[in-house]
């Protein structure tokens, strides 16, 4: 068995994993460490949760410290670009936490704060920046960076950057960072575009991959309850009577719809916090630090929330509106089931999502155990969910009789909503779907749940799919690149209008 002491780390770096609990590294670290140590480029597949930020971060820093030197003023030795605020945020937490014995100089620059602060920080220089492309092409522009000395260059989450439209902005970034560098290269899923930019960017990489693109997270227990719209809040609502909701993250698809479910679960005295695009970062981080502490038992978000944010025993997801991109739904349901433990998503589907819940069951190949709560909404969830009970071992559909465990075949076709519309807040300009620390965690214990006596909600996740079958990657549909759409359920019909690269800041 591997540990981190097999990599010949530096010793300092050792302790300080040593005092974090850390000593089996995951297998992206495990097949990522030795080839960064070796300096050689490398192309990673791999979906948050499975400890990528320390499988660069740890053998960055051992290279800092092998060759340590005082960066050059306004300048960097490292840069790690990240497409939103929370992820270079808890990047930078990252490799303070490892780093912590070595003297390292690490930043964040992103939107949402003021310039100021950074721009004294990036006046003396620093080791590791860490940046959103929008609020580094500002300095960039004001010249209150270089990047002449860049000798690590990491790009995390290339989708989601890919997603969110900033392919362009990272090009221009990248035209200003040495060609003499290490490139490191992250990705979920491999669709064409971000293929190209990968081989632009890549000398004679190393392809190292973990975990299919799209798996399903093994632990999560799936179930759907197809309901009418407007019955949806009044579900929510008998969802949290149960009390083993403690930490539960619900998913809407707009900035407007979090607020609007906020509002209702405070009026039905369930303690609560939003976060999406339009709070401040001061909102944003008090939200996430209120829920992280368990002083509320629910975070409404948008897919802000859905990639990059590490918060541990997260008991369940409820997605109060299915996302019209169905690799969206497999980042929202990884936020439960990390570090080991398991999890329960439970997603709400009216009839205009019914094409959105089709693009995810062909996306994860799997059928999820659905059940019916139009014909009676006054049914008891757990009737409802023996209802859904698999029978042998298969899971079954639920009382609208549509299919019978089997994954649908056919084409691949996603939806081609994309949900994105431009904000201004703070001066910033970004798109809508703004959206992680960890190595090789401890053990932790699982979340428990008791299925003994039928009465619990906690049902709802081990009366459903045992486990879910290997995902299969998609690559998304290259036609669409570069068109961020307009918001709306869709219902079927599309809308498209040309866009371009926002910013992230």
């Amino acid at each position: 068995m591997t540990t981190f002491s097999d990599f010949n780390l530096n010793p300092a770096i050792l302790k300080s994993l040593e005092q974090e609990g850390y000593t089996i590294p995951t297998p992206i670290q495990t097949q990522a460490i030795p080839t960064i140590l070796a300096g050689k480029d490398l192309q990673g597949i791999a979906q948050t949760g499975t400890g990528k930020t320390a499988a660069f971060a740890l053998p960055i820093l051992h290279r800092l410290a092998a060759n340590k030197r005082e960066p050059m003023r306004r300048g960097c030795r490292v840069l790690i670009l990240t497409p939103t605020r929370e992820l270079c945020s808890q990047i930078c937490d990252s490799f303070r936490t490892y780093g912590r014995h070595l003297g390292i100089k690490v930043a964040a620059v992103y939107g949402g704060v003021g310039h100021r602060p950074q721009i004294e920080t990036l006046s003396r220089g620093v080791d590791v920046l860490v940046a959103t492309p929008g609020r580094l092409l500002d300095h960039l522009d004001e010249r209150n960076v270089v990047l002449d000395g860049v000798e690590t260059f990491v790009l995390d989450e290339a989708d989601q950057m890919l997603d969110m439209g900033f392919i362009q902005p990272i090009r221009r970034i990248i035209s200003k960072i040495s060609i003499k560098r290490q490139t490191l290269f992250f990705s979920a899923t491999m669709p064409k575009e971000i293929g190209r930019l990968a081989a632009e960017l890549l000398r004679d990489p190393v392809k190292v991959s973990v975990a299919p693109a799209a798996t399903t997270v093994e632990r999560v227990s799936q179930h759907v309850y197809l309901v009418d719209a407007k019955a949806k809040r009044s579900l929510l609502v008998e969802l949290f009577a149960n009390p083993e909701l403690t930490r539960t993250i619900v998913f809407t698809r707009t900035k407007h719809g979090a607020d609007k479910v906020a509002r209702h679960l405070e009026a039905a005295g369930i303690s609560n916090a939003a976060i999406h695009g339009n709070k401040s970062q001061g909102q944003r981080q008090a939200a996430l630090a209120a829920f992280k502490a368990s002083r509320i038992r629910a975070l409404v978000a948008t897919d802000v929330a859905a990639r990059g944010i590490d918060i541990e025993l997260v008991t369940h997801v409820i997605n109060f509106e299915l996302p019209n991109v169905p690799e969206s739904y497999v980042h929202r349901i990884g936020r439960t089931a990390r570090a080991g433990a398991e999890g329960i998503a439970i997603s709400m589907c009216d009839s205009e999502e019914r094409e959105f819940l089709r693009d995810i069951e062909r996306l994860t190949r799997q059928s999820i155990p659905t059940t019916d709560r139009r014909r009676d909404p006054t049914l008891p969830l757990t009737e409802t969910v023996r209802d859904a009970r698999p029978r042998n071992g298969k899971p079954q559909r639920g009382s609208h009789g549509e299919g019978k465990g089997k994954p649908r075949g056919g084409r691949n076709q996603r939806s081609e909503h994309r949900g994105y519309d431009q904000e201004r807040h703070n001066g910033d300009r970004r798109p809508n779907r703004d959206a992680t620390r960890h190595a090789s965690p401890a053990p932790r214990e699982p979340y428990a749940n008791q299925v003994a006596n039928g009465a619990s909600l906690s049902n709802v996740a081990f009366l459903t799919t045992p486990t879910t079958r290997p995902g299969h990657a998609t690559q998304r549909d290259d036609s669409r690149r570069g068109q961020p759409q307009r918001e709306g359920k869709g219902g079927g019909k599309r809308y498209s209008s040309q866009g371009g690269g926002y910013r992230a800041r």
